[in-house]
């Protein structure tokens, strides 16, 4: 990526170093943050779940602004990217954008929605609109998952900002209607939730080409990054079987199609998952 004249965006929070004050989350809580990692579970149900066996932590607060270390100061002009670009769409709507807040933290983290882990990975919480980042998922995404590239950590953050515009835009009351139904429901408008953050991510990626913040091979990257994490290729990973049934993001194919269509339209209004008929999920 070429950012070095995107401005960083200040509504940044560092609680890296500062830890939590009390007791870890024990062992039940790292199982469900591995679990939802892993399988791709709701990051706000398993955050709920760690809370309630977790004994009572309290967090400060961080440091609020750029941050001045090199990949702080990285994440902070993707961020600042996705404000600008989301501020001109919503402008176009005669909309104001409400920026979320980029929340930067090592191991374990307190939100509105309950306590968050690393091995959980990144995560949006609503409630208080902000997005979680243990910076080290980016060296999970490079070895473990062989998605190496500055795009593809700059789409993770483009996915969370996604869930972001779906909740300025009442997205996320599908959601919480699917939780008063079966889990079978609920699991299938996660996977539209999902994949409607990776068109979203898509439609700031083809912005920031716009904005001449592209370099040669950067789509490759972030498609990359999408496969590696589809729901199908990580149980086939974890649990050597693919359960469609469980799906809570969609699979590689899935992802890498719509942050695609995303990225070739740059118009949100192509990002209805909701509008699509469940073969066409995987366009």
């Amino acid at each position: 990526m070429e950012l070095g004249e995107q401005r960083a965006s200040s509504n940044v929070e560092d609680r890296r170093g500062i830890g939590m004050v009390g007791g870890g989350i024990g062992v039940g809580g790292i199982v469900i943050a591995l679990i939802a990692y892993f399988l791709g579970v709701d990051p706000r149900t398993a955050l709920n779940v760690a809370e309630q066996v977790a004994p009572p932590q309290h967090s400060q607060q961080g440091a609020r602004g750029t941050p001045a270390d090199e990949m702080g100061q990285f994440v902070s002009k993707v961020l600042g990217s996705t404000e600008d670009v989301w501020s001109r769409i919503f402008a176009q709507s005669n909309a104001q954008y409400r920026a979320p807040t980029l929340v930067l933290y090592d191991g374990l983290v307190r939100s509105a929605c309950g306590m968050g882990q690393a091995a959980m990975g990144p995560f949006y919480c609503p409630n208080d609109e902000k997005l979680y980042v243990d910076l080290s998922f980016y060296r999970d995404l490079q070895n473990r998952f062989k998605a190496p590239g500055d795009f593809a950590q700059a789409y993770v953050i483009a996915h969370e900002v996604g869930h972001h515009v779906q909740k300025l835009t009442g997205g996320f009351r599908r959601m919480e209607a699917a939780r008063g139904r079966s889990s079978a429901e609920a699991n299938r408008v996660s996977v539209r939730m999902e994949l409607q953050a990776d068109c979203y991510a898509g439609v700031w990626g083809h912005h920031a080409g716009l904005m001449h913040e592209l370099d040669p091979g950067d789509l490759e990257e972030a498609l990359a990054a999408a496969t590696a994490i589809g729901d199908d290729r990580l149980q086939q990973q974890t649990q050597g079987r693919v359960v469609p049934e469980s799906f809570t993001h969609g699979t590689s194919a899935q992802r890498t199609g719509w942050f695609k269509r995303g990225f070739d339209s740059g118009r949100p209004r192509d990002c209805d998952t909701f509008a699509a008929a469940a073969p066409e999920l995987a366009r």
